[in-house]
């Protein structure tokens, strides 16, 4: 099993990265905290791996903190949540507050992930609450669709909501929003990709 991988990144989106490793390219899953993290492309990256074999194929989801990974193995224990949904789990919350909210058994914070309804909710509440106590996350840090004027980060930023289950149209009104809402204040909002993404998904909320 693929365990760790250090190399060469490739490529990258909000979903997922390419790593070059002795000349072999490793195509990863990852979550939106993950991806905001990365270094530029041509870079050199150490990923955690989780490795899924299915009988058609080999799957990689790939963390830059050891504890994430953990976290994303823990989510997939729970009935109903496969390594694809947690991967989506990962991308609506940050760790810490996804651990937060599974602690406190906050089932609202949970159901406003997109494929997250209230009986799943309450499974990851039931079946996680308990057992979190040794992931210290600390603070974290695909389909590409057409751009538009708000700019490169803002077309990242639309891909990884799209890809989360949200409407194309109403993640793009939501980017804009934000955009208009918080640049006066929060002066970086169109160039850092973590930033604008919460916010938006703030005005999505």
């Amino acid at each position: 099993m693929i365990a760790h991988l250090r190399g060469t990144l490739l490529s990258k989106s909000p979903a997922q990265a390419v790593v070059e490793c002795a000349g072999v390219g490793y195509d990863v899953s990852i979550a939106v905290s993950t991806f905001s993290a990365l270094p530029d492309e041509g870079k050199e990256v150490a990923l955690h791996i989780n490795t899924q074999v299915r009988e058609d194929a080999i799957a990689l989801f790939g963390f830059l903190r050891r504890a994430e990974k953990r976290l994303f193995e823990r989510l997939i224990t729970v009935s109903g949540v496969g390594p694809k949904l947690g991967i989506v789990i990962l991308s609506g919350l940050p760790p810490e507050s996804l651990t937060g909210a599974i602690r406190g058994g906050d089932h609202a914070q949970l159901v406003r992930i997109p494929g997250i309804g209230k009986k799943t909710a309450e499974r990851i509440v039931l079946e996680l609450k308990d057992k979190l106590d040794d992931l210290g996350t600390g603070a974290p840090a695909a389909t590409v669709g057409t751009t538009f004027q708000a700019g490169p980060v803002a077309d990242d930023v639309l891909s990884a909501l799209t890809n989360l289950g949200y409407k194309r149209e109403a993640a793009q009104k939501a980017i804009e929003a934000a955009i208009a809402k918080y640049e006066a204040t929060e002066l970086t909002i169109r160039t850092d990709f973590d930033q604008l993404f919460r916010r938006s998904m703030q005005v999505m909320r």
